[in-house]
């Protein structure tokens, strides 16, 4: 069964094909025989209620610097494809939002993946606080007063943006870290939005692992390991990928989540594990596929597909 499916993504030209979730995608599909269409969300157009946008055809290869060829531009209805791939990156600002709101108007007849409604309602850092017991203490606020309560009762602490990804502006505060106020200053003066502060997991130094699931349903996992020098364990910021297994207190936390994942049409999620806690529930773009693969993992671009030809066969 051929599909036609489009992708809206980031621009192309710019993505690590090494790295990318959404070009292993795109790889499989094109395995597949499907036929596949990219564009960048600013194509997306709302007009007498149907949804356009301004598309091109799309040839991919495993091949950095050479990964793909474009076709001519089309607008088309987007609800006459079988399959939109929402899958750029964040910032999770205005733009994202308005980009599920034109996506939710042709879903479900046409399969976005991720379920565009649910997207918006579960931001990676907001969504994960259904499941307290499962985390780190966490507080997400911009109150310096509950700021430094918070402190004073956990000591260390990381400070990160609450729609940030990435690693990008994370920060990790001593309990005697005089830079305390002007980080507060800093974090006030460039988002409007509340903020999160974490206690400090020292275990984060072996590794936070991202644990995959495919409606629900865990399919791999790798551990990033952060330099030695970085607080980070993001392979964007320099975190090296190992092999790893799952202990049983992660595949509790995964049973956990199964039921409300496959309630919210989550079909692709990636959650974050440190030393036995839950940190964060990625619904917009997640990543690592590429790298559980390459440490001979399981192929979760070809489980993906394999799950969202099933819904379509429906």
């Amino acid at each position: 069964m051929a599909l036609t499916v489009a992708v809206q993504m980031d621009p192309i030209e710019r993505i690590n094909v090494r790295g990318d979730s959404t070009f292993a995608l795109l790889l499989e599909a094109q395995k597949r025989g499907h036929r596949v269409i990219y564009y960048t969300p600013d194509k997306l157009a709302l007009r007498e209620g149907k949804v356009f946008a301004t598309v091109r055809s799309l040839k991919v290869r495993d091949q950095e610097g050479d990964h793909f060829t474009l076709g001519d531009s089309e607008r088309i209805d987007l609800a006459s494809t079988d399959v939109v791939l929402m899958r750029q990156d964040p910032p999770f600002d205005l733009a994202y939002i308005s980009s599920t709101h034109l996506l939710e108007r042709i879903h479900p007849k046409t399969l976005v993946v991720n379920d565009p409604a649910h997207v918006r309602n579960a931001p990676e850092k907001m969504f994960v606080m259904d499941f307290p017991d499962l985390m780190p203490p966490t507080l997400i606020t911009r109150d310096l007063a509950e700021i430094k309560a918070f402190r004073a009762e956990h000591g260390d602490i990381v400070m990160k943006p609450l729609y940030g990804n990435g690693g990008a502006a994370v920060f990790r505060l001593t309990s005697e870290d005089l830079n305390f106020g002007s980080l507060y200053d800093l974090f006030a003066a460039t988002f409007r939005e509340q903020w999160v502060v974490q206690k400090f997991l020292p275990a984060v130094k072996h590794g936070d692992k991202r644990i995959i699931l495919v409606d629900g349903e865990f399919a791999g996992a790798v551990n990033r390991v952060p330099a030695p020098d970085d607080l980070r364990s993001n392979m964007v910021r320099g975190g090296s990928p190992k092999d790893t297994d799952l202990t049983p207190r992660e595949r509790e936390i995964c049973r956990r989540l199964a039921p409300e994942l496959k309630r919210r049409g989550l079909l692709f999620t990636g959650i974050d594990v440190i030393d036995g806690y839950l940190t964060e529930i990625n619904v917009t773009s997640p990543t690592g596929i590429r790298a559980i693969q390459r440490l001979g993992g399981t192929d979760i671009a070809a489980t993906i597909w394999d799950n969202i030809e099933a819904r379509r066969a429906h």
